[in-house]
């Protein structure tokens, strides 16, 4: 289960990642961020995003068109 949800449904790029970064700001180191996104590019952008960042993509899934990822802040 995800320590803080951030809705991003809705949100074309590069707002979702944007909006992830901001938020993981508040998240302790081991604790992870869920993002919901509707932007067919957001599994590519938030791959791109923890790889930069040195934080860890626990999950990507999609489910009806609302792409899920589990986000672990290590940095």
């Amino acid at each position: 289960m995800a320590d803080q949800t951030l809705d991003a449904k809705g949100l074309q790029c590069p707002l979702p990642v944007l909006r992830a970064r901001k938020a993981l700001k508040t998240v302790p180191p081991g604790s992870t961020l869920t993002v919901e996104a509707t932007d067919p590019g957001a599994p590519k952008d938030f791959a791109a995003f923890c790889e930069a960042t040195g934080n860890r993509l626990a999950s990507s899934v999609e489910e009806g068109g609302v792409y899920r990822f589990v986000i672990e802040r290590c940095a």
